[in-house]
């Protein structure tokens, strides 16, 4: 038996890094995965890798800054395996380290749509079936960025909102049969930072932000990051909600 046995789980932006190893590891645990994201042909790939190994996943393609896309992704869910157990909000914009001074209002507003609105929505719309049966995990995907500011103002704002919201939901839902917890990834190898990526950065910000972490450790990997939300996910953690854990091999301590 594994840890997630007849689970379903929700898994948001699951078409590459800490999502995609998140349905991997899911699927090797037991669940009946739900793979979400924009890239439908990428989405297919992780659901035929899943399968290959034994698994069951779904794909649906999914906008989940939409409300729409998102009620109708966990619809799909509960119409094709009559629940859902586990929500991983996981899809997120990358970080271009953008200072305030050099944020403009489009940049903002499209990294509150994405990183913000996207857990909103996900959250009260996988809360409507979980309140019913009485049970559920949700688990969202923050960043160090969300506890030590150090990151661009819109992406520090955002990810510190992902942990307010965790605590809230944790706040009502406590000892209601339904949790939630958040995951703050530090530096993690993915499609969102790399060299390409980063060039794209504020080299200036980035280098301030990088002053003030040790930086002279190794950086964790997408299945570091994914092992921590099994952790939350599954019944290892049943007496624990409204956590806030950091995955960064030290680097901001």
């Amino acid at each position: 038996m594994g840890l997630l046995e007849k689970k379903v789980a929700v898994i948001t932006g699951a078409s590459s890094g800490i999502g995609k190893k998140t349905a991997e590891i899911f699927a090797k645990e037991g669940a009946v995965v739900v793979l979400a994201a924009r890239r439908l042909e990428k989405l297919q790939e992780v659901e035929n890798e899943i399968r290959e190994k034994g698994g069951e996943a779904l794909t649906v393609q999914a906008d989940v800054s939409k409300k729409e896309d998102c009620d109708n992704l966990i619809e799909a869910a509960v119409k094709a395996y009559g629940r859902v157990d586990i929500l991983v909000n996981n899809a997120g914009m990358a970080d271009k380290h953008r200072p305030i001074t050099r944020c403009d209002e489009g940049w903002w507003k499209e990294i509150c749509q994405v990183n913000l609105d996207s857990v909103y929505y996900m959250t009260k719309a996988a809360l409507g079936y979980m309140e019913r049966q009485q049970s559920g995990s949700i688990v969202n995907i923050s960043s160090i960025g969300g506890v030590f500011c150090n990151s661009g103002v819109a992406y520090s704002a955002t990810k510190a909102a992902v942990n307010a919201i965790t605590k809230n939901v944790a706040l009502q839902f406590a000892g209601k049969g339904i949790r939630c917890n958040s995951v703050c990834p530090g530096p993690t190898p993915t499609a969102l930072n790399t060299p390409e990526q980063l060039s794209t950065f504020d080299r200036e910000f980035a280098d301030l932000c990088s002053a003030h972490m040790y930086m002279d450790v190794p950086e964790a990997d997408v299945a570091d990051q994914a092992n921590a939300i099994l952790y939350f996910a599954s019944d290892m953690s049943k007496a624990v909600t409204g956590q806030i854990l950091v995955v960064d091999n030290g680097c901001t301590l």
